[in-house]
């Protein structure tokens, strides 16, 4: 499947309520920048500039007269876990008010979302569809074990994909 078909339809909701609400929204994952941000506009509505992700070095060249930009594999900045909300910090210079996750990779976020002064939200989605979706388990790539101890300590909203989702994706990009 598309990555541009694989999206959540309470997530497209949820997108589409917040900003109608004051809210602005961005994209944090652990994935590559640049792969992100090359979808994320058309798909949820997330403009590049605030989509943040992992990122890697590149460099200047001028090749024949012509200006490139070219990728080296050496990583800047790796999205996920502690960095998540020095990346947030870095770029908008604030504490956000609410944030999702779906990884033990998202825990430090929530963790400083939850930090806030203001009134916050913080919410793990857990995918617990192995049928209609990924099922994240102990040995998956994708794993929540961490973060659903910590969401219960914390009373923090935890959504179960499998009992709380009547549909997952779109009618038009279902599987």
């Amino acid at each position: 499947m598309l990555y541009t078909r694989a999206v959540y339809q309470p997530m497209l909701e949820l997108l589409n309520y917040l900003p109608a609400n004051g809210f602005e929204t961005y994209i944090v994952s652990g994935g590559d920048v640049g792969f992100m941000r090359a979808f994320a506009e058309p798909t949820y509505g997330i403009p590049p500039p605030k989509v943040l992700g992992t990122s890697f070095m590149t460099e200047y060249s001028n090749k024949d007269g012509y200006p490139v930009l070219t990728r080296v594999s050496k990583n800047m900045f790796f999205d996920d876990g502690p960095s998540k909300p020095v990346n947030i910090d870095r770029t908008l210079g604030k504490k956000p008010t609410a944030a999702f996750g779906n990884s033990d990779g998202d825990l430090q976020m929530l963790e400083w979302t939850a930090s806030n002064t203001r009134p916050n939200l913080e919410l793990y989605l857990h995918h617990s569809d192995g049928e209609r979706e990924y099922l994240y388990t102990p040995k998956s790539m994708g794993k929540l074990e961490k973060g659903l101890t910590e969401a219960n300590e914390r009373h923090w909203t935890v959504v179960d994909m499998k009992t709380e989702w009547k549909t997952i994706f779109p009618p038009s990009t279902a599987p």
